[in-house]
C-alpha cells in the first residue's frame, strides 16, 4: 500500500519528566537499606548480602522479558515523554456482553441491562438468530451495538437495522467485520474470512457514519499471547487492513476512523495499563508512517477470559474488578466486563447485574474517571509503556519480515505464542504464577452454581490443568501424618493440604501427635501418605514413622519440606520418603505423581 513503510527501529522520543523537586534528599539508597532490613527479617537476603541486591530479590520479569522493577525512580523517565495518553475524556462506554439464541431471551436481558447502567450491547448470537427481535425496543442512536465476530450477513442485518432507525445511528456502532480472526483462527473458506466481504461492510458503515471493522488482539490472547504480542499482532491486522480499505479507494484517514481495537485486560493490572497506552502510541506511528493525520485509536477493552476459572467462580468478580480497573485507567473507552459465572455456562441475570455493575460502581462510586491519564507520568507505568511499545514493535517487525499478515507470518506468530504459553505454564506449575481458589486456596467441599449450558469458547484457561484435576477428583484420600502438637505442624500441614486440594485430593488428618505410635493409632492404612511437622520433629522421630509406616501397609510416603539437611528424613535407603513437596515444587508433576499412586 502506498505511504505505509516497512517498521523502523522503535526509539524513546526525547524529554524528560520530572516528578521530584531539586530539593528531595531521599535517594534509592535509603530506600534499599529500609527495604533490605525487611527481607533479612523474612530470611530473603542474608546478612551477608549487600543493601543494593533488594533489586534483584523483588524485581520480576514479564513474559515478554520486560524486568519490571519494584519501585519505579526518577531515573526511569530519563529520555523518555509521557505517551499514548487516553482521548476519552470522563466515563467510558459499558458495553455488557449477550450471548445465545433465543432472540427474545436476548432482547430482554439487553433492555435490562440498558435500564439499569449499560450503555451499549456486545452481541454473539448463534447462527439464524433474528437480530432485529434481539434490537426491538434498543435505541441504535443512544445505545451502540458491536458484534462478535458475525458473519457477513449478521452485520448487513445490523447495517439494516441501523438504516431504518429513527434518526442518525450512533457513531460507535460497529458492523464489527474482521475477517483476519477467522482466517488466522476459524475456517478460510469461511464468508466471515472474506476481505472483500470486509471492504463491503466498511464501505456500508462509512455511508452509515458508523464503525465498519474490528482489529481483535482478544483472539490472540485467548490462544495465550502475551501483551507484547498483542500489541504486535494487532497492529500487523491494522495495517493488512488500512491496505486493503486503500487499495478499494478510502483515504488512510478514513480507513483507520472506521476500525475499532479490541484488546484483553488481565488482573495484572499495570501491564494492562502500560499496554492500552503503548497500543494508542504504536497505533498513532503506524498512522504517521502512512503519512495520515492524528486519527485517535478507538479502545474495546474486554476483561480476559483466559484468566477466569471454573472453580470458586466468586474470585472472578475480584479479577474482572483489578482488570476493569485497569482498562479505565488505561483510557480505554469501551470497557466489557466478562460475567464471573461464564465458565459454567451461559451468565444468569446475576452474573450480568454483578458485571456491569463493576464498571458503574468504578466510575460512579470510586471516581476512576474522573482523571483522564492517571497512571501518566508514573515512573513505573512510564517506563513498562515505553518498554511494551519497543517489544511490540518489534513483534510488528517480525510479522513484516515474514510477509505481513497471512499464513507464513501466522506460523511464526503461533510459534512464538507457543514459547509465551510454556514459560506461563511452567509458572502455574511452581505456583509462582499463582491462581486463587485453583492452585491456591482451593475449595474441595464447594458447590457450583448451575448455569444453563453453552457452547465452549476456544480459549487457553490458565488453570486448565488444574480444573482437568478437580473434574476427576482422585477416589481415595491422603493420609496426613501430623507430627506434634496442632500449633507445630499446622504451617506444613496447611501447605501441603492446600497442595494435594488444587489436584482433586482429600486428606484425612492425623491431628495432635507425640510420637510413631499416635500416629499408628489412626492410620487406617491408606496407600498414600505425607508426614507434616517441624524440621526437629522430622529429626526426632521422622525415620521411626516412616519404617512404622511402611510396615503398616503405606506403599508411597511423602514429606512435606525437603529431605536431607536438618530435617533428618533419608533421601535414600530403606527409610527414606519416596516423595517431598515444598515451596516451588512443580505442583502439577508432584500431584499427577500422587494421584497415579492413589489409582493403583
Amino acid at each position: 500500500m502506498s505511504g505505509l513503510k516497512e517498521p523502523q527501529e522503535f526509539e524513546p522520543q526525547e524529554g524528560a519528566l520530572r516528578l521530584a523537586p531539586d530539593d528531595d534528599v531521599h535517594d534509592a539508597s535509603a530506600w534499599e537499606a529500609a527495604t533490605a532490613a525487611v527481607l533479612r527479617k523474612a530470611r530473603r537476603l542474608g546478612e551477608d548480602d549487600p543493601d543494593s541486591a533488594v533489586w534483584e530479590a523483588l524485581a520480576r520479569t514479564t513474559l515478554d522479558g520486560i524486568e519490571v522493577p519494584p519501585i519505579g525512580q526518577a531515573a526511569d523517565l530519563d529520555g523518555r515523554v509521557t505517551s499514548g495518553r487516553p482521548g476519552r475524556v470522563g466515563a467510558w462506554d459499558v458495553r455488557t456482553p449477550l450471548e445465545g439464541g433465543d432472540a427474545k431471551e436476548v432482547n430482554e436481558a439487553a433492555l435490562v441491562d440498558l435500564d439499569n447502567g449499560a450503555t451499549s450491547l456486545h452481541l454473539e448470537l448463534e447462527p439464524g438468530t433474528d437480530l432485529a427481535v434481539a434490537l426491538r425496543g434498543v435505541l441504535l442512536d443512544l445505545a451502540p451495538v458491536s458484534l462478535g465476530r458475525p458473519d457477513p450477513e449478521v452485520s448487513e442485518a445490523l447495517a439494516a437495522l441501523l438504516d431504518a432507525a429513527a434518526g442518525d445511528p450512533h457513531p460507535a456502532n460497529n458492523l464489527s467485520a474482521d475477517p483476519a480472526t477467522a482466517q488466522a483462527f476459524g475456517d478460510p473458506d469461511d464468508a466471515r474470512a472474506s476481505e472483500e466481504a470486509f471492504v463491503r461492510t466498511v464501505r456500508r458503515a462509512q455511508a452509515l457514519g458508523v464503525l465498519g471493522g474490528v482489529v481483535d488482539g482478544t483472539a490472540l490472547h485467548d490462544r495465550g499471547a502475551s501483551d507484547a504480542q498483542e500489541l504486535g499482532w494487532t497492529m500487523a491486522v491494522g495495517v493488512h487492513y488500512l491496505r486493503l480499505l486503500t487499495r478499494a479507494g478510502l483515504s488512510v484517514d478514513e480507513a483507520a476512523g472506521l476500525l475499532e481495537f479490541r484488546y484483553a485486560a488481565t488482573d495484572e493490572q499495570f501491564p494492562t495499563i502500560a499496554k492500552l497506552r503503548a497500543a494508542r502510541r504504536l497505533w498513532a506511528r503506524v498512522l504517521e508512517a502512512s503519512g495520515a493525520g492524528q486519527v485517535p485509536q478507538r479502545q474495546h477493552v474486554v476483561t480476559s477470559r483466559p484468566m477466569m476459572g471454573r472453580y470458586d467462580p466468586w474470585v472472578n468478580m475480584l479479577r474482572s474488578t483489578v482488570a476493569a480497573f485497569a482498562a479505565g485507567a488505561g483510557g480505554a473507552d469501551v470497557v466489557t466486563v466478562v460475567p464471573f459465572d461464564e465458565r459454567l455456562g451461559r451468565p444468569d441475570a446475576f452474573g450480568r447485574r454483578i458485571a456491569r455493575n463493576t464498571s458503574s460502581l468504578l466510575i460512579e462510586e470510586s471516581h476512576v474517571a474522573v482523571v483522564t491519564d492517571p497512571a501518566g507520568g508514573s515512573y513505573a507505568v512510564e517506563r513498562l509503556t515505553d518498554e511494551l511499545a519497543v517489544a511490540g514493535w518489534a513483534e510488528l517487525g517480525r510479522i513484516e519480515s515474514d510477509g505481513g499478515f497471512g499464513e507464513q507470518a501466522l506460523a511464526g506468530v503461533e510459534q512464538r505464542v507457543q514459547q509465551v504459553v510454556d514459560r506461563r505454564n511452567a509458572g502455574i506449575a511452581d505456583r509462582s504464577r499463582p491462581l486463587t481458589g485453583i492452585s491456591e486456596f482451593p475449595h474441595l467441599g464447594e458447590t457450583l452454581p448451575e448455569r444453563a449450558p453453552a457452547p465452549e469458547r476456544d480459549v487457553r484457561h490458565y488453570a486448565a490443568p488444574y480444573e482437568q484435576m478437580r473434574a476427576e477428583p482422585a477416589e481415595h484420600p491422603v493420609f496426613l501424618a501430623t507430627m506434634g502438637s496442632i500449633a507445630a505442624h499446622t504451617a506444613r500441614a496447611t501447605f501441603v493440604s492446600n497442595l494435594f486440594a488444587a489436584g482433586g485430593v482429600t486428606v484425612e488428618v492425623a491431628g495432635a501427635t507425640d510420637g510413631p505410635d499416635a500416629v499408628l493409632a489412626q492410620y487406617a492404612g491408606q496407600r498414600v501418605v505425607c508426614l507434616a511437622g517441624t524440621d526437629a520433629a522430622y529429626d526426632e522421630w521422622g525415620a521411626d514413622l516412616v519404617a512404622a509406616l511402611r510396615s503398616a501397609g503405606a506403599s508411597y510416603v511423602v514429606l512435606a519440606g525437603k529431605p536431607g539437611g536438618r530435617s533428618g528424613i533419608a533421601v535414600e535407603g530403606d527409610d527414606a520418603v519416596d516423595d517431598w513437596a515444598a515451596l516451588g515444587v512443580d505442583a502439577l508433576a508432584f500431584l499427577g505423581r500422587i494421584r497415579e499412586e492413589l489409582s493403583r
